[in-house]
């Protein structure tokens, strides 16, 4: 899921720099919006998941533990903010997302020009928070890796369940 966000963004910050005359004008937006949906029902799905299943016990220091907890939970308020905003952009004037031709997710709410724009801002603001905190995430798992050496690295790829790291 994370490469696939990291590919969103990217394409989301090209896509709006392209002028009518460029190739993927069209398809670049169609392209983020579909696969922008589909994220939003695997996150859906993830939640789910995560709320029914149990996890390995969180390792550290208790702030740390603590913020752990916080930074998941974040991720999870903004990956919902930005795929939300991202159904509410395109559908506030009463169209539906086409998934890839698939099926259509029909479009719930209208809104005027200026609260289209106001939700425009607030998924941009997400999208960068999402980087930033994915970013912060990531130096925090390399930190573990090598300067504290444990198995939380390890952990976040599925190699192993253990709390315990090897000497």
């Amino acid at each position: 899921m994370a490469i696939v966000i990291f590919a969103m963004f990217a394409l989301g910050l090209w896509m709006v720099e392209l002028n009518y005359y460029d190739r993927w004008y069209h398809d670049a937006p169609y392209i983020h919006k579909a696969v922008g949906m589909l994220l939003l029902f695997a996150l859906i799905f993830r939640l789910i998941w995560r709320l029914t299943n149990s996890r390995p016990n969180l390792m550290g220091a208790a702030w740390e533990k603590f913020v752990a907890l916080f930074v998941h939970r974040m991720h999870y308020l903004l990956l919902f903010t930005l795929t939300i905003t991202g159904y509410l952009i395109p559908t506030a004037e009463g169209v539906g997302i086409s998934v890839f031709g698939w099926f259509t997710v029909p479009a719930s709410f209208s809104f005027t020009k200026e609260q289209a724009d106001l939700i425009g801002v607030i998924h941009l603001y997400a999208a960068w928070s999402v980087i930033a905190l994915a970013a912060a995430h990531a130096g925090a798992a390399l930190k573990h890796h090598f300067i504290d050496k444990d198995i939380t690295l390890l952990r976040m790829f599925g190699q192993t369940k253990s709390n315990k790291t090897p000497k």
